[in-house]
């Protein structure tokens, strides 16, 4: 029995062709990753609620950055996966947009929970542990992108200009 695989010669003793399509493996991945994420966030997000009674509150200020987030950064984090992937020209510039978004969401993060009085959370361990070092990650792994980003977008750009100088 013949298989997909190149060189089509390849040896594959005890090949068995899949008995499921493309779309239907492709369907039972995407229906069980939302499962199990829907069912963490779930969890999580009531523990996170501890830190944080906004998220319980659906306080609108906490809704509308996540959905931004989730609506814009979601699927642009996707895209960047892909351009990554395939080392488009363009990552360096979607990375910088992506991390500045999520640094922009942050910062209204925090500045709203302060001028609303930063009480929400339901102990100093939960205030600690959850609001502020889980959010931590938000501000730091951002910046480290933006900074790395910048620098490789700087030594692009110097590269040309001196590409064209030497041109002329």
């Amino acid at each position: 029995m013949g298989h997909p695989y190149i060189p089509s010669d390849l040896s594959l003793p005890g090949y068995v062709p899949s008995s499921l399509s493309p779309f239907a493996i492709v369907a039972v991945y995407v229906l069980s990753s939302l499962f199990v994420a829907t069912t963490i966030w779930l969890i999580s997000g009531k523990e996170y609620s501890k830190g944080d009674s906004r998220y319980a509150a659906r306080d609108a200020g906490v809704v509308t950055v996540e959905g931004i987030t989730a609506v814009l950064e979601g699927p642009a984090s996707l895209l960047l996966v892909y351009a990554i992937a395939k080392r488009a020209a363009y990552r360096e510039v979607l990375q910088l947009a992506i991390s500045l978004g999520q640094l922009y969401g942050t910062a209204v993060y925090f500045i709203t929970a302060i001028l609303e009085g930063d009480n929400f959370a339901s102990s100093t361990y939960h205030y600690f542990a959850y609001y502020v070092f889980a959010n931590s990650f938000w501000i730091l792994i951002p910046s480290l992108i933006i900074v790395r980003s910048w620098k490789k977008i700087c030594a692009a750009t110097e590269a040309q200009v001196q590409k064209k100088a030497k041109a002329l």
